[in-house]
């Protein structure tokens, strides 16, 4: 690796430099806060019914985020490109545990988290367009007859979510600046409407005392820590996207300053916007109530404000899922555009528009596959199954820090992991804990996730040796 192609007064090929603190920072919290915050802490009432330790499983998700954002946030600044974990992992391990990141990110979680995304959008569209709904069927079939048949259905929800992916991706197409216009924008609005519902909450909601003992439903001592466990990978999940900024480190303006101040003030704001709406859950409904329930931002505006706060609560989950739409299509397409660009995918993914200067093939690449996802229905149980995998890739990731800084010592690091060496270990060993639980919970999930990793081997196998050839 020349450490002369990381300089920031060196652009990667032909990609511009144009996206400010502002920018990034918007990306970075328009991804995390999408449609987990309004859906999780139900699931996470049900495997952990206590709300002192609901807010500490949250608080515990917010620190091992920042630890993770301050290691990221070194890795970016000393290689500054668009592809982010790829071109760490590329770097640090060798071409294949590369590959299986990207492979795992097109395949699945990226294109998988895109799908979900819209769908979520098109069922809260519902509220306002009912005839939007996965009961209104425009086309039904069975292929295949006897004891081999697939039925296929395509409902007026999916049709909406389609369209959706289409339009963000084309806004994303024809320029950087389309994109993050519509970021920023509805990042703003987004952040003020949540800003809104946790201060009319504290104010003028109707509120019940939060029960604070440790364990209200006298679990035994293994069934919280297995608990607890199950609710950090909820937690996680609701977390998840921070990363992504490091996708398009090679668009950002000065890096060595904006992107760590990005990664780590959007943590933090991210954070405490997380801890300040579950205290205004848990002060609307009791945690019997709350067990279970997948709209419990929606039960909680309703506890609260009556049923006349659902329509404003439902249009401003709209706009909190376009905007994480929106940026999960910005950021993933990056990942697709440096393994085209490295020849370890289609060639063409790795080409800019020559007018556009986006990675457009690799756009469309996504938007196809995202939309095949859509169309199969297939992508919740994907998504459950990867987030373990994302979890190991993770670990693998703060792993490389030690590994780069001994591979590359002269390499510039402008930034520098906070507490070195002891938050990368912290990292690394809670995330393992965390997948160890995950295990013992549910070892079919980790083990599905592991597979579909694994199913990429042959397919980098394919590339390398076609790459060889070229």
């Amino acid at each position: 690796m020349e450490t002369e192609k990381h300089r920031d007064d060196q652009p990667e090929k032909s990609l511009i430099r144009q996206l400010g603190l502002f920018d990034s920072s918007m990306m970075m919290m328009g991804i995390v806060i999408g449609s987990g915050i309004f859906v999780t802490t139900g699931l996470i009432a049900q495997a952990l019914p206590s709300a002192s330790l609901i807010l500490l499983c949250w608080l515990v998700g917010g620190v091992l985020t920042l630890a993770g954002a301050s290691i990221y946030a070194e890795l970016g600044v000393a290689m500054p490109e668009a592809g982010g974990q790829y071109v760490y992992l590329r770097e640090a391990y060798g071409p294949l545990p590369a590959f299986l990141f990207g492979w795992l990110m097109i395949l699945v979680y990226v294109s998988g988290s895109i799908a979900a995304l819209a769908v979520a959008f098109a069922e809260y569209c519902t509220y306002f367009i009912p005839c939007i709904s996965a009961d209104n069927l425009l086309f039904s079939a069975t292929i295949g007859t006897g004891k081999i048949s697939i039925p296929l259905s395509v409902s007026t929800i999916q049709i909406m979510a389609l369209a959706m992916i289409l339009l963000l991706s084309a806004v994303n197409y024809l320029g950087v600046v389309f994109g993050k216009l519509v970021q920023n924008i509805f990042t703003v609005i987004k952040i003020g409407c949540i800003l809104l519902f946790i201060g009319l909450g504290f104010t003028i909601g109707k509120t019940i005392p939060i029960d604070l003992s440790l364990n209200p439903a006298n679990l035994s001592f293994s069934q919280l820590v297995i608990g607890f466990g199950v609710a950090l990978v909820a937690v996680s999940w609701t977390f998840d996207g921070w990363t992504n900024v490091n996708f398009i480190c090679g668009e950002i303006k000065n890096p060595k300053r904006n992107l760590p101040l990005a990664l780590v003030l959007g943590t933090l704001i991210v954070t405490i916007i997380y801890m300040l709406v579950n205290i205004i859950y848990l002060s609307a409904m009791p945690l019997s109530e709350m067990a279970g329930d997948v709209t419990i931002a929606e039960s909680a505006a309703k506890a609260m404000f009556g049923n006349a706060a659902i329509a404003l609560f439902s249009g401003a989950v709209l706009i909190s899922i376009f905007g994480a739409l929106n940026g999960n299509i910005f950021t993933g397409a990056r990942v697709v555009y440096k393994m085209g660009e490295d020849k370890y995918f289609f060639k063409r993914a790795g080409d800019l528009h020559p007018k556009y200067k986006t990675p457009a093939f690799a756009i469309v690449i996504q938007t196809v596959w995202a939309c095949v996802l859509t169309l199969s229905g297939s992508f919740e149980q994907l998504m459950t199954y990867v987030i373990v995998g994302a979890m190991l890739f993770w670990i693998a990731a703060a792993a490389s820090v030690f590994t780069l800084r001994k591979k590359y010592p002269d390499l510039p690091r402008p930034y520098k992991t906070w507490g070195y060496p002891v938050t990368p270990i912290i990292f690394i060993v809670a995330n393992a804990g965390i997948l160890i639980n995950t295990f013992v919970a549910n070892p079919l999930e980790p083990i599905m996730g592991i597979l579909i990793i694994l199913s990429g081997i042959p397919v980098f196998y394919y590339w390398n040796k076609k790459r060889k050839k070229e």
